[in-house]
Order: C-alpha cells, then sequence, then structure tokens
C-alpha cells in the first residue's frame, strides 16, 4: 500500500471554484504541467513564487508515492509585448536593444533562471520543453483547428474564431466570463486589423520583414502565438487529457482560457481535470514594479544590496517566508516579514539539530501519531503550507522541552518525530538546514587553509612539484587559490 491510498487530497479547482477530491486520471500517476518563464529578463520574483508553490506540490505528491511527470516550458519565441496579437516579440526586442542574436537572449535568462531556482533548491522538472523546439507540433494543432472550421487564415496570419467555438462550448469556462459581456467591453477593430472579432486570437502570425524570429509554415514565413505551445507541448508529454494545470492567476485569463479553447477544438475534449493558480506577490504592500522603484530581483535578496532590506537573506529563509503564505493568498514581501522569518527558521533548524541529541524514555507525553496526521491534514487540504509550517513549530515547542527535561518521548515515537520533521521540513518544504551548511563550510575552509600551508611550505622547500601538484587537485575540485601579496586566498566555483 502507498501512502496516497491513505492520505485524501483535497485541491481547489479554479474550474469549479470549489475544492475537490483529488483522483489522478490513472492510479499512481500523476501528469502536471506548468507555465514556465518568457525568458527574455532576469526571473521575477513573483515568478519564483509561482513556481516555489508548484515545487512543493510536486515534492508531496512523489512523498505520497505518485510517479509524477512533471512538465514546465521555457517560453523562448512568440511571447508578444503586453500578452498581446500585435507588437514585439519581447525577446526579439531585448536582442535589439542588446545588439546580440535572440537565442543569445535566451540562453542567458534561461541559466539565469536554472541558477536562481538552484539557489531556493528547486527540484528540477520532469521535463522543460521550449516553443522553438516544438513548432512543427503547433503547426498541426493549427491545421486541425482550420480543417475543424474553427479558426481561419487572413494574409497569413491564422485566427481562433471565438465566436464559432462559442456556438458548442463556453468560451470563458475558466474565467468565469461570457462571450456577450466580452463583445460588449471590447474596443471596435480598426481597419487594419485581420480579426473578424476582438476576441479572436492568433494561432500564427505572419512574421513582418523586420521579426527575426521566423519559421516556415503553410501559410507564411511567421511564429506561434504565444497561447498554442503549451497546448502543444503538454498534450506531447501528458496526453490530451491529463490531471493537473498550473500557473499564476494572471494566466488565467487570456492565456489558459485560450489553452482551454485550442484543446477542446483540436481533441474534442477538455485537456485538464484541474487547475491551480498561484496569487502574485507585491512588496511592502504595493504592486512590484521597476518603473516605481518597489521592485527587488532574487540575487538582491542573498547580496542584501536593495534599498528595500537591511541585511542579506539566505535563499532557504526567502524560501520559509514565502512558504508561510497559502499558494492562493497574495504574499507582501518586506524587510521586517523576512527578519520574523529568518528567527522562525532558525528556532526550526535548532529544534532539528537539537533532535540528533534528545534521549528517550519511557513514556511520552506527546501524542506523536496524532501531530504526524496533522502535518498530513495540512498539506492534503489544498497543500496547506503555512499550517504545516505551524505544526512542525508544535514539534519544536516539545522538542526544546524535552531538552528541558519537562517533557518525554519513548524511542519509537523519536524515531517517527525524527524522520517526520526531515520529511516535511526538507523533503516536502525543501528547505536547507544552513546551521549544517555552515558547519561544512567551515571545515572545507579549514581543510583548505591547511593545504594551503602545505603548498606553502613546499615552496620553500623549492619542492615546486608538489606546491603546483596541490593547486592542480584543488582547482580540479573547483576550488581556486588565488595568490596575492597578503597571501593566498580561495574561492569555489
Amino acid at each position: 500500500m502507498h501512502l496516497y491510498d491513505k492520505q485524501q487530497i483535497k485541491i481547489y479547482n479554479s474550474l469549479s471554484g470549489e475544492k475537490e477530491i483529488f483522483t489522478p486520471i490513472s492510479e499512481g500517476y500523476v501528469g502536471m504541467y506548468v507555465c514556465g518563464p518568457t525568458v527574455y529578463s532576469n526571473v521575477h520574483l513573483g515568478n519564483v513564487r509561482t513556481f516555489m508553490s508548484f515545487d512543493v506540490i510536486f515534492r508531496y505528491l512523489k512523498h505520497l508515492g505518485y510517479k509524477v511527470r512533471f512538465v514546465r516550458n521555457i517560453t523562448d519565441a512568440g511571447h508578444l509585448e503586453n500578452d498581446a496579437d500585435v507588437g514585439e516579440d519581447r525577446i526579439a526586442k531585448k536582442a535589439r536593444l542588446e545588439e546580440i542574436e535572440p537565442m543569445e537572449v535566451v540562453q542567458r535568462y534561461t541559466v539565469d533562471f536554472h541558477n536562481i531556482l538552484n539557489k531556493f533548491n528547486f527540484l528540477p522538472p520532469s521535463i522543460e520543453p521550449t516553443a522553438t523546439g516544438h513548432i512543427i507540433e503547433q503547426i498541426e494543432i493549427i491545421k486541425t483547428i482550420l480543417d475543424k472550421g474553427l479558426a481561419y487564415e487572413v494574409n497569413g496570419s491564422v485566427y481562433f474564431d471565438v465566436l464559432k467555438y462559442n456556438e458548442t462550448k463556453p468560451y470563458g469556462i475558466l474565467s468565469k466570463r461570457n462571450v456577450e459581456d466580452l463583445l460588449h467591453n471590447s474596443r471596435e477593430l480598426d481597419g487594419q486589423s485581420d480579426k473578424k472579432n476582438p476576441q479572436d486570437f492568433a494561432l500564427w502570425k505572419k512574421a513582418e520583414p523586420q521579426h527575426i524570429m521566423r519559421w516556415p509554415s503553410p501559410w507564411s514565413d511567421g511564429f506561434p502565438g504565444w497561447h498554442l505551445e503549451c497546448t502543444a507541448m503538454s498534450t506531447k508529454y501528458l496526453g490530451e487529457q491529463f490531471d493537473i494545470h498550473g500557473g499564476g492567476m494572471d494566466l488565467k485569463f487570456p492565456h489558459h482560457e485560450c489553452e482551454i479553447a485550442q484543446a477542446e477544438a483540436s481533441n474534442g475534449k477538455p485537456p485538464v481535470n484541474y487547475w491551480m493558480h498561484a496569487n502574485m506577490l507585491i512588496m511592502n504592500g504595493k504592486k512590484m514594479a521597476k518603473s516605481t522603484g518597489n521592485f527587488i530581483l532574487p540575487t538582491e535578496i542573498f547580496s542584501g544590496n536593495n534599498p528595500h532590506i537591511t541585511k542579506s537573506f539566505t535563499p532557504s529563509v526567502a524560501r520559509f517566508f514565502m512558504l508561510q503564505a497559502h499558494y492562493r493568498s497574495i504574499l507582501d514581501f518586506t524587510n521586517n516579514g523576512l527578519l520574523a522569518s529568518e528567527k522562525g527558521f532558525f528556532r526550526l533548524m535548532d529544534a532539528v539539530t537539537a533532535l540528533e541529541d534528545l534521549k528517550s524514555g519511557t513514556t511520552s507525553t506527546f501524542d506523536i501519531k496524532d501531530w504526524q496526521q496533522k502535518c498530513y491534514d495540512a498539506m492534503n487540504d489544498d497543500f496547506n503550507s503555512p499550517i504545516l509550517i505551524a505544526n512542525l513549530f508544535e514539534a519544536v515547542k516539545y522538542i526544546n522541552q524535552i531538552k528541558e527535561g519537562t517533557a518525554s518521548i519513548t524511542q519509537e515515537d523519536l524515531d517517527v518525530l525524527k524522520s517526520t520533521v526531515h520529511t516535511f521540513a526538507f523533503d516536502v518544504l525543501g528547505l536547507v538546514n544552513v546551521n549544517e551548511a555552515e558547519k561544512g563550510t567551515e571545515k572545507l575552509s579549514g581543510a583548505v587553509e591547511l593545504l594551503i600551508q602545505l603548498r606553502q611550505e613546499a615552496r620553500a622547500n623549492k619542492d615546486f612539484a608538489m606546491s603546483d601538484k596541490i593547486r592542480d587537485e584543488l582547482a580540479a575540485a573547483g576550488i581556486q587559490l588565488n595568490d596575492g601579496k597578503e597571501g593566498t586566498t580561495f574561492t569555489t566555483n
């Protein structure tokens, strides 16, 4: 029997607006797709928060014993400014401004994205496909939708016919909008638009002469519409119907709404059983925006080099701070909030360290099994990380009481306590014990300093072969020695 047989998860489904019991399409298997970044700039902290929410969900599903295929894409073409069907490609614009190739932009910011997520201790997705790697699949979907009469071609561009689709399927089912209201609130199309109706969206756009990123198609040299890539990649790797589709709240309309329409039009069935949306991150009670200066990059949290914070914070403290809010709640990023989270984080880590030295007794003064189930209950209730963290602090209180001799625990319960705290703090929440990491760094520094001393002695004895061997072996291990006037220092790669 797997853990998932004993634990019943309820997920808030944006489609129904209610919490629903999670039942995967195939028993023991979960297919999950999350809309990834458009890689034209450094990853936004709000996006990190969204991806972190689904990292925790991925971790918990794996912990329960599910075999999870987690697909998170990279948008490297087709995402125009203002999420619209007109304007300049975001990546191409960045390339033009910096006078480099678009794929240099993609490479630079994909590397940045991965580096930041690694610092926050994310698990990598099972598959990370790119939009440009799936142009053929997108063209084939367009052909199918055209054949079914739910799209039309004008001057080399192809548009999805929302009104035609709405005759048989409700467009707006996810965002709770109806086409009549959308029509009423739309501006009249100007004479230069190829669309029949303002609500129609691009499946393929003919490239203007100055547009760098273009591919051949039956209709024109051009590029796919932004909404299409996720339909193509989710269908390819997870099937025509899969379990969970996630993303930020801002993607619900029009992006996810368009995904549903495209999938229904091409495959004739709803693509996703559970739609999940993470709420936004604000800063100091206001929208985070570069233009107003109310903004911080993830790297600035780690360095402390930002006027909105008074010190640097480790990635694990920042992760802990973000997980203290439920993924469907707005998270207000503040210096005071980070400082409070840092204190709480180290209290938790101190208790984890103290666990190793706790002495067992003949009786337990705390119901460990009941507490353990409370931890599962929190995550089973729409992945409620703040309630889970509150339960972990119940354990912290108990651990400190045992240390002080005012509570006791049997060996059997101590083993359960240790494994449960480690499971939820590290495996599920993805925290890293910075106390332990710092100890490891101190030990490394001591060992390297000893080797530096031995190298200096070798050089003094004119044993340059040994001196070079120490330097080269350390370099091979990712430790660079730097000889200067003040002596030798080292850096790690």
